[in-house]
């Protein structure tokens, strides 16, 4: 019995090594962050990511803004993700670029570094769910455009895949 639980627990673990592929989609709001100029928003998105070495991951990130009482925009972003001790828990931080569309042909473009912290829950070798806060920064208008909240991923991580 040990040994299977050996064998399952770095089995599980070995995905946070060098030359691991991550690729994930996510849903973030539906009512669950807030920001001074928007009650409700939801976000869908998706990752892309590298262990460049192990526990150390870059990503490249896409995201479509859905705004009730505002213009919808679209975030892309840059980043790096640190998994503590292989125990699944990350610690993430990168800096994203976003484009609104604004009333009468003006456009607000930001840039935002973000901060993020997660869980990466294996439902299979290779299938996570991972449930993560964030809090981005606008270097815009801060009071208006900054958020914070909490995003839902389910993840794939494959071995080799580049």
């Amino acid at each position: 019995m040990m040994m299977m639980a050996l064998t399952m627990s770095v089995a599980m673990f070995a995905q946070f090594e060098k030359g691991t592929s991550y690729a994930s989609a996510g849903l973030t709001g539906a009512s669950l962050n807030y920001t001074g100029a928007e009650k409700w928003r939801c976000d869908v998105g998706a990752k892309l990511g590298y262990l460049l070495d192990d526990c150390w991951m870059a990503l490249v990130q896409g995201e479509f803004n859905y705004r009730k009482y505002q213009s919808n925009a679209l975030t892309l972003g840059l980043g790096v993700r640190y998994y503590i001790i292989d125990n699944g828990i990350y610690l993430g931080g990168g800096v994203n670029y976003q484009h609104r569309p604004g009333v009468e042909g003006n456009c607000i473009d930001d840039f935002m570094p973000t901060v993020h912290l997660g869980y990466a829950y294996f439902l299979s070798r290779t299938v996570t769910i991972e449930p993560e806060l964030y809090y981005n920064q606008s270097l815009k208008n801060h009071e208006d455009y900054s958020n914070f909240g909490f995003r839902l991923n389910f993840g794939i991580y494959l071995d080799d895949l580049f």
